[in-house]
């Protein structure tokens, strides 16, 4: 396999070439956070992979978008009787929190079988079977989910992560030069924490509010992050943003260009290629990594 990494530095402010974000893996093709999602990624030469990090009942991070396990899983059947309590947001009437099951009864789930059969038995993974499993052959982008959900538990989920990050050394420098590593949460103060813990390591934040681009509030976050993260329809509507954040020394990240959407493009490719060398982002999320418009 190619070596995704080669010439790709995690400091995205400090080359010219775009990177390529698998978002949840090749999730436009293979179930998402799965090892198949993000062998797929890597296979379509996806600079990064992201790993969205939940937290198991016995303090292991594993790879799950939700906070609760129903979607992308048969835990309805396999646990049945053990839906949660008030969880907290919208969704079905029952709910399966993933922090209310320790890592040996998650194991237990199929993660594949929802997106096509021939997944079946994918299992969820947990942070450091992606870490292993990715580690110099692509980048890595974690997003810590819903760190006030845990810290109203108890649970301290910024601590069990720059754990991980360090007992694995991802922060030093030689090991950032072969696997790239980049920090994105959607808490503000996350990610100002994580710049103390952690300070060899990019961080962004996550945004879909047009008033997290303003010149206000840029300068602020230029003060302790690396680079802002907005949804896509927010450059849409500021495409101006672009160069404020980038005069700041922030680099811009936009989410989620996925294949199967229906947009004015003619394409994802044109989609993205006008977030990329029109508007002048720096990355982005894709499903579809191999729709990647290389220049």
């Amino acid at each position: 396999m190619m070596l995704a990494t080669a010439g790709l530095d995690a400091d995205l402010s400090s080359q010219t070439r775009k990177a390529a974000i698998a978002h949840r893996g090749a999730s436009g093709y293979a179930p998402e956070h799965t090892l198949a999602s993000y062998r797929l990624a890597m296979e379509q030469h996806a600079d990064f992979v992201e790993p969205d990090l939940a937290v198991s009942k016995d303090g292991v991070l594993i790879c799950l978008h939700d906070d609760t396990l129903e979607r992308t899983t048969d835990i309805a059947r396999v646990f049945p009787d053990r839906p949660s309590a008030n969880v907290p947001g919208r969704g079905p009437a029952k709910r399966w929190l993933a922090n209310d099951f320790t890592v040996a009864e998650i194991k237990k789930l199929d993660a594949g079988s929802w997106r096509d059969a021939k997944f079946a038995g994918e299992r969820v993974p947990t942070f450091q079977e992606m870490i292993d499993f990715v580690r110099g052959k692509a980048g890595l982008y974690p997003e810590l989910k819903s760190p006030p959900l845990y810290t109203a538990r108890g649970v301290d989920m910024e601590k069990i992560f720059v754990e991980v990050i360090k007992k694995n050394g991802l922060e030093r420098p030689e090991s950032l030069k072969q696997t790239p590593v980049i920090i994105q949460s959607f808490d503000w103060d996350t990610v100002r924490r994580v710049s103390k813990d952690l300070p060899t390591i990019p961080r962004g934040f996550l945004t879909e509010k047009d008033e997290d681009v303003t010149e206000a509030r840029l300068r602020d976050l230029a003060t302790f992050a690396t680079g802002i993260m907005p949804e896509k329809k927010v450059i849409a509507r500021h495409p101006e943003m672009v160069k404020r954040a980038h005069d700041l020394g922030l680099t811009v990240t936009s989410w989620t260009f996925r294949a199967d959407e229906k947009t004015t493009y003619p394409s994802v490719r044109d989609e993205m290629a006008q977030y990329l060398y029109t508007w002048g982002i720096d990355a982005l999320f894709t499903n579809n990594p191999d729709q990647f418009p290389r220049r």
